[in-house]
């Protein structure tokens, strides 16, 4: 199955998964007289959105390169991320406020059964991050890894939800702002994970070199290919699910133009072939002046 295709089936996943959890969560933090519950419904609609948002990046990142974009159109999904990331602040800023004015308002203890819906959300939303996780491995979405995080920081709110409630019942009168103190906890990590999401996609929109292990394995591959010396050089830059290289190789300067041409096309096709996951591959020869003989 082709990256964009994994890549969007699992943001229906996400679509799905997280629009019937903010009804589930909403009701039952209504009825259940639970803060930290509604705070996990704010979040996870502000995460449908949000992975609306991840699919619209998908599918135009991957649009065909044209003429005014000739390497393509994946820097979309990085600036689609920094989106996503700010309906994530949006969304803790809002649980934060509405935190602190519920420890300041008297009300209710939490009911009980709201622990058994949480126990069910928490295990639900660690495995739909797991798979969602694995998707944006697979297909080398920055995107979509945002999207993975979404469900890893609703799992930890439903955490954080669950420890609330359970001090709120087990300490009874007096306690009950056990619950909004871990809605507003949870809005902390909630901020933590804003950062690790949002530093990625920093460093792939400002060419930062981040792929070491690729570079590695493009080095490796180069050798096995006959006329490569070694690589001089080697830059990668990421653009949605593809990466983009320039590779500086050293042949023997003894050889003609067109036998140097002929290495670097070999070289290309050898590590397009290798590497599914390599965009443009541009390769500059440069003689090695020491293999000449005077």
């Amino acid at each position: 199955m082709p990256n964009t295709e994994k890549a969007i089936k699992a943001t229906y996943f996400s679509i799905i998964g997280n629009s019937l959890l903010a009804l589930i969560k909403g009701i039952t933090g209504y009825f259940g007289n639970s803060y930290a519950m509604i705070a996990d419904a704010i979040e996870s609609t502000a995460d449908v959105f949000a992975s609306f948002l991840v699919l619209f990046g998908i599918k135009y990142s991957n649009k065909p390169a044209d003429e005014n974009h000739p390497y393509g159109h994946g820097r979309a999904e990085p600036l689609v991320t920094f989106l996503v990331v700010g309906f994530l602040i949006t969304s803790a800023t809002v649980i934060a406020y509405e935190s602190v004015q519920n420890i300041q308002t008297p009300h209710e203890l939490p009911k009980p059964f709201t622990l058994l819906v949480l126990g069910a959300i928490i295990l639900w939303k660690e495995v739909s991050f797991q798979i969602v996780m694995k998707k944006s491995i697979e297909t080398n979405s920055s995107s979509l890894k945002a999207d993975a995080w979404h469900h890893r920081s609703d799992a930890i709110t439903s955490v954080a939800a669950f420890i609330g409630i359970s001090i709120a019942l087990y300490f009874g009168k007096g306690y009950e702002a056990a619950d909004d103190w871990a809605a507003l906890l949870a809005s902390v990590f909630i901020l933590y994970n804003c950062y690790k999401i949002f530093r990625p996609a920093l460093g792939e929109v400002m060419d930062e070199h981040l792929y070491q292990d690729l570079e590695v394995e493009i080095k490796r591959i180069s050798q096995t290919v006959e006329g490569v010396i070694c690589i001089e050089k080697c830059f990668i830059r990421k653009a949605g699910m593809k990466y983009h290289v320039d590779l500086h190789v050293m042949v023997d300067g003894n050889k003609s133009v067109k036998e140097g041409h002929d290495i670097a096309h070999h070289l290309k096709d050898t590590l397009r072939k290798e590497l599914m996951e390599l965009g443009h591959v541009l390769i500059h020869i440069e003689p090695n002046f020491e293999s000449i003989t005077l």
